[in-house]
């Protein structure tokens, strides 16, 4: 799979609470770097998502996605369950051998 088809399957996975299909989407050591905290390891980015995120009932609207030199860029919306927008965001992905190594998140 290409850095682009990973990042849209990342953000597919969690709005279908496919954590099977998501947890096959990282490398063990992956880090992801949120504005709230930073988390190591593909075992607790799945169990975070899964289980302790604040809210499960939101989707993505993702308005682009692009490869350049450094990274796999995502920007879009996090709507809430009635499609309301909750905030933009902008994700930058580090992709290794089709799987995620590092994500930072920026929101706005």
């Amino acid at each position: 799979m290409d850095s682009e088809a990973v990042v849209r399957a990342y953000y597919d996975s969690i709005d279908a609470h496919d954590y099977e299909t998501f947890a096959g989407l990282f490398t063990p050591d992956v880090v992801h770097e949120r504005p709230d905290r930073t988390i190591e390891g593909r075992d607790t980015l799945v169990s975070f998502m899964r289980d302790d995120r604040p809210n499960k009932e939101t989707s993505h609207e993702l308005s682009r996605v692009e490869e350049n030199e450094e990274a796999t860029v995502a920007e879009g919306h996090l709507l809430d369950a009635d499609g309301e927008e909750m905030f933009a965001f902008e994700d930058d992905f580090t992709v290794v051998d089709g799987r995620i190594a590092r994500i930072r998140t920026r929101t706005r």
